[in-house]
């Protein structure tokens, strides 16, 4: 594999950058694997990269029924935060907070990770209570979450109205100086070269038809559309899908699919330089590179597994944007898309081994997928080498909607981003 750096950059220029390699191959599959990744998004390609270097195993292949990244990850506002009540998600995400910081270095690709801040507004005397509460949590976890008063929020993102006479007024919000946003195609990109450059075999246009058992009822491999795969394990990373998937091993998933949508403005000047979210009025924004305006809101009220929303989401969001930035209000919509979110009953990730010997799953992320990208790969890759949760994925097993040990993150998750 090329590394990547100012001396590559330059010796490539000398030929116009027409002799770059590849970045991955396109191999066709072969009769057999370890393991079988089903799902070619960020947490896929995570897990296999981990797998490969963490574990020692490389005889892996991730199989994507269309094209790499073509999922939720390229379908997604790119938010990163790990500001979560509970113990457990603080933990997880903490953790792929932790892992973002070092990416770039470690996969020797700029996933370009903007540490803007996040800040989450309050408009109710509940939205306070509950916002005190989860940044002390926070801190008690070692993460860098505060609470800031009305001034506060206005000094740190001065467009904001923060005026007393809106409707849904800005009583305070907490604030993550560590959150922000990362390039969504950089981070597929940067983990399908790295696990490639490892051994990893990337099978895109092979979509997973079924799932064979043994006679014993162990998995024996997926069937797909370029034929039987055979497979000691099976990781089902396949977000919107995932209960389509496990369904095909008789394995019934408590998990709802919703469409998921939000829009981009015509690109500006830069003039917000952090992540604006708002769970009561749902809607959150942010700026990218480009001078967009990346805005987000709820997941539609309906099942679904197409990729688009309801005209009547962009109506509200857009409304709730123009009152909490009123210099918005003339930008003209660009462009418009959704993905497909899988919401667990308790806003949590099901992370972990299934029913069915060397069957795994690893999906239920709802709107929390992205930011949880590295730190989900590595902990599903130990799960899988292992053949036990690692002690950070333990609270998201299978097993908690039957002992009732719920981790309810419907607060910290928000407005569904």
């Amino acid at each position: 594999m090329t590394r990547y750096s100012i001396w590559s950059l330059a010796r490539n220029a000398l030929s116009h950058h027409a002799d770059w390699p590849r970045q991955w191959r396109s191999p066709a599959p072969r009769p057999a694997y370890d393991v079988v990744i089903v799902g070619g998004g960020g947490h896929g390609l995570a897990t296999a990269y981990y797998l490969a270097k963490e574990h020692g195993i490389a005889n892996v292949a991730v199989l994507e029924k269309g094209w790499l990244g073509g999922g939720n990850t390229g379908r997604n506002t790119t938010i990163v935060r790990s500001n979560y009540l509970w113990d457990e998600s603080a933990a997880l995400y903490e953790l792929s907070l932790k892992l973002w910081e070092g990416l770039s270095k470690d996969l020797n690709y700029n996933v370009m990770l903007s540490q803007r801040g996040v800040l989450n507004l309050a408009h109710s005397l509940g939205d306070v209570r509950a916002g005190r509460r989860r940044a002390e949590a926070n801190r008690l976890n070692g993460i860098d979450s505060v609470w800031l008063e009305p001034e506060g929020v206005k000094k740190v993102c001065p467009p904001l109205n923060t005026s007393a006479s809106l409707r849904y007024p800005v009583l305070g919000s907490t604030w993550q100086p560590r959150g922000g946003t990362a390039r969504h195609d950089a981070v597929a990109w940067g983990y399908a070269r790295a696990a490639d450059a490892r051994g990893v075999d990337i099978i895109q246009t092979c979509e997973v038809t079924g799932i064979r058992r043994d006679p014993d009822g162990r998995v024996a491999g997926v069937e797909t559309t370029q034929g039987f795969i055979g497979a000691g394990k099976v990781g089902i990373v396949a977000a919107g899908h995932t209960s389509v998937l496990a369904a095909m091993a008789d394995i019934r998933l408590p998990i709802q699919s919703h469409p998921l949508q939000a829009l981009v403005s015509e690109p500006i000047k830069p003039v917000l330089d952090c992540v604006v979210m708002s769970g009561a009025i749902h809607v959150y924004v942010s700026q990218s590179d480009k001078g967009e305006l990346v805005i987000g809101a709820g997941i539609d009220g309906y099942n679904s597994y197409a990729q688009r929303g309801s005209v009547h989401v962009l109506e509200h969001q857009t409304a709730a944007l123009c009152e909490l930035f009123p210099v918005f209000a003339r930008l003209r919509m660009m462009r418009t898309w959704a993905g497909i979110v899988d919401v667990c009953p308790d806003a949590s990730p099901i992370l972990g081994k299934t029913p069915v010997p060397g069957l795994f799953i690893n999906g239920g992320w709802g709107t929390g997928g992205f930011k949880a990208t590295p730190g989900s790969g590595y902990v599903f890759a130990h799960t899988i080498a292992r053949d036990e949760p690692h002690p950070v994925a333990a609270p998201f097993a299978l097993e908690r909607f039957t002992t009732g040990a719920l981790i309810d993150e419907h607060g910290a998750a928000a407005v569904a981003h």
